[in-house]
């Protein structure tokens, strides 16, 4: 088993670092650079025109390592890291359409928020109702670090699945806004769940190759994206990996997990509705310089001091181990 983690790690390194020595300049040829938002901070405008849909290169590098190093489990009947592969590229795809609208129109707004809300609910019940009719999922909760489950009625538990879905996808996409910042943040996320893996043993491999591929993957594509940045993610990215951490927490049936181990994509998000929330009930006052919280910090937060691109991405990556092993203990003990 160890051996299948490794070879899934380290393909996936390999295969998305390769790629994206010939990606990046065919995407820089179809002139496929992202338009930045003119309401964010003003030093983000020398980005502008640098080439996005750079998950692409992760996305394939995972597909590559499910079917190589998660065949053998195939041929055994084991397909439940291809219903997730599946499930998270059904949101990369809404998320190229989204980057192909922005690209096409030359400005930083693709698919209306409608419409990309009503595609990632359909693909969220969707993948919850398939995997409840294989038998993958089961409408009970685990409760980490206490032990008990708790027993919910099947349509309360698909409502509750399809929100805690969606919002991680979203989510995932509100941190990805400076350099490097939701891949570091998320390669710890991604740890945890082959780490698990190890933990738990042999029924859950072809999950850990999944994240162990997608691990290797990110790592592969932050060679491009540490800061300064060669290429985006773009929300070709960014929903593909959403979609991928939410189906592995509802895969290793441990959903209520992500309080912890997505503490960083909740400060993000919640920093995000408090600004727009307090903006329209106070008239126009705000509670941070700027939201998301990543920009808050960059614009001298509360404190005066100006967070440059690096420090945010080690601070929010730190900050994603601490709990990613914090998840881990708090889940550790389940099948022991």
């Amino acid at each position: 088993m160890t051996i299948q983690l490794i070879c899934a790690f380290v393909l996936a390194f390999c295969f998305s670092t390769a790629f994206g020595k010939y990606y990046i300049p065919w995407l820089r040829k179809l002139k496929a650079g992202q338009e930045i938002k003119s309401n964010g901070p003003t030093w983000h405008n020398s980005k502008a025109g640098t080439p996005t849909m750079g998950g692409v290169m992760f996305i394939f590098a995972v597909i590559f390592v499910c079917l190589t190093v998660g065949f053998e489990g195939m041929l055994h009947g084991e397909f439940v890291h291809i219903f997730v592969l599946l499930f998270a590229c059904v949101f990369g795809a809404i998320g190229f359409l989204d980057d192909w609208e922005k690209i096409r129109h030359h400005q930083n707004t693709g698919l209306s928020a409608k419409a990309k809300f009503l595609l990632q609910l359909a693909a969220a019940l969707v993948f919850v109702l398939l995997m409840r009719h294989i038998g993958y999922l089961r409408p009970n909760l685990y409760v980490p670090f206490s032990g008990r489950i708790i027993h919910m009625p099947e349509w309360l538990y698909f409502v509750f699945a399809a929100f805690v879905i969606v919002g991680t996808v979203n989510a995932v996409n509100i941190t990805d806004g400076v350099d490097g910042l939701a891949t570091g943040t998320s390669i710890p996320v991604c740890l945890f769940f082959v780490a698990v893996t190890f933990a738990w043993g042999r029924n859950y491999l072809q999950l850990g190759i999944f994240a162990s591929a997608l691990t290797g993957g990110l790592l592969g594509f932050l060679v491009y994206n540490f800061n300064p940045a060669k290429v985006f993610m773009g929300d070709t990215g960014s929903l593909f990996l959403g979609g991928a951490v939410a189906a592995l927490a509802f895969a290793y049936d441990i959903p209520l997990i992500l309080i912890t181990l997505g503490i960083i994509y909740i400060i993000e998000t919640l920093s995000d509705i408090i600004q727009v929330g307090y903006f329209k009930l106070s008239h126009g006052k705000r509670v941070f310089r700027m939201a998301p919280f990543h920009h808050h910090l960059e614009m001298g937060g509360w404190t005066g001091k100006k967070w440059k691109e690096k420090e945010l991405f080690v601070l929010f990556t730190g900050i994603s181990l601490v709990f990613a092993i914090i998840s881990f203990i708090g889940v550790y003990s389940r099948y022991m």
